[in-house]
């Protein structure tokens, strides 16, 4: 019986009832896209064991990245700091890029691939561009619709199928200082970092918009875990190509 692609996914931290969470859109594209969904909470000290489960990882959403972690100031508008969460997220970041496990980081997941290899962020992106373009809604955790510029040469444009795209945003960070070996492939109008890749990396993307809330009706947006899934389901049919953790 064939196996379907395990798909790592993490979590939220704690929050104050003890309790880790996970939006379930999440689970519900790895699921539409064919992908058998494993959760991470934060505080798993065995990473190494914990990736070699799965074929590919999603790094989702969540709150901000602590500015002591790529030496950034801290600013009144940071909220949901999980130094557990970071430090733990950071390590698996690290490793996935090393081993070769196909990844996707959204929104908070692709401002820590980010860090991880050495860039830096905004830490309150309306004090460097406005707030022309709605990056996301009027109050934390509301999203948002904005316009995105696609690279057309990109392997985002290719996993898309477009080039210029409306998604729905929900962030006050992004990437301001990039890492070195990734690669800018998508903009705001207002200049605004909206995705990386990894050349050289079997399959790595990062989008700075949240997908997982428009998929269920936007194929476009389904067609990045669709994407992941099928570079997770090719990895493990081609596991000499891995990098040991």
């Amino acid at each position: 019986m064939a196996q379907h692609p395990r798909i790592a996914i993490t979590t939220y931290g704690r929050d104050e009832r003890g309790r880790f969470s996970l939006p379930a859109a999440y689970v519900d594209c790895v699921r539409r896209a064919g992908g058998l969904a494993i959760l991470c909470p934060p505080g798993e000290p065995r990473l190494a064991e914990w990736l070699a489960l799965a074929d590919a990882l999603i790094l989702v959403g969540g709150g901000d990245i602590d500015p002591a972690l790529y030496g950034g100031p801290r600013h009144p508008a940071l909220y949901g700091v999980d130094r557990e969460r970071d430090e733990g997220e950071l390590a698996l970041a690290r490793r996935a890029v090393q081993s070769g496990v196909p990844t996707l980081g959204i929104c908070r997941g692709t401002q820590l691939i980010n860090v991880a290899l050495g860039g830096t962020l905004h830490v309150h992106l309306p004090d460097v561009v406005g707030e022309r373009v709605p990056h996301r809604g009027s109050r934390p955790g509301e999203e948002a619709l904005h316009e995105v510029e696609v690279e057309p040469s990109s392997q985002l444009a290719r996993v898309l199928g477009a080039t210029r795209i409306e998604p729905a945003s929900s962030h006050h960070q992004a990437i301001r200082g990039l890492a070195p070996g990734l690669v800018v492939t998508a903009r705001a109008s207002d200049g605004t970092i909206e995705a990386v890749e990894l050349p050289g990396h079997p399959w790595l993307l990062g989008v700075q918009w949240h997908p997982e809330s428009t998929a269920a009706r936007d194929a476009t947006q389904q067609r990045l875990f669709e994407a992941v899934v099928r570079a997770a389901g090719e990895g493990r049919r081609r596991p000499s190509e891995r990098i040991a953790t």
